[in-house]
């Protein structure tokens, strides 16, 4: 596989497993609460590991740290911007009134508009996507605990 096939395959799965359950939220009426968004890291977390496994399959167990960090990242940035540009069309096109209902949630004095609110989504996909791959990458990099790098000491 190409350096970028995973992460725009990935990319696209989690963004419409995100599309889905936020449609499937909408269904029951739940998706102006926010406290339901939670499960949205748990299927960013789900993708960007099965991501990192299909690079595994296709690389071996020894790949660089950096490529795979940039992998699981870019992965994620993939998934952000696909499922803000769905966010947007929905709460523009499909469901104007939806800004109204979410801010409603909180307080009605905010003058919100949906650039922020997108904004939020995009900032918070990006650092979902940058402390995973952080963590992921902990799991694979080489330990100095072996004989070789103890010889290396002072």
């Amino acid at each position: 596989m190409t350096n970028l096939k995973i992460p725009i395959l990935y990319g696209v799965i989690i963004a419409a497993c995100l599309a889905a359950y936020f449609l499937i939220l909408s269904i029951f009426g739940l998706h102006v609460n926010p406290v339901y968004s939670i499960l949205n890291g748990f299927i960013m977390a789900a993708g960007l590991w099965l991501a990192l496994k299909a690079y595994r399959k296709d690389k071996g167990n020894k790949f660089k740290y950096q490529k795979g960090f940039s992998l699981i990242f870019l992965t994620g940035i993939n998934a952000t911007v696909i499922f803000v540009i769905f966010f947007g069309l929905y709460a523009t096109e499909f469901n104007p009134d939806f800004l109204d209902q979410l801010i409603n949630m909180w307080a009605t004095f905010y003058n919100t508009n949906i650039g922020i609110v997108l904004f939020t989504i995009a900032l918070m996909g990006a650092s979902t996507s940058i402390v995973l791959a952080l963590a992921y990458m902990q799991l694979f990099k080489d330990s100095w605990n072996t004989k070789e790098a103890k010889k290396h000491t002072l």
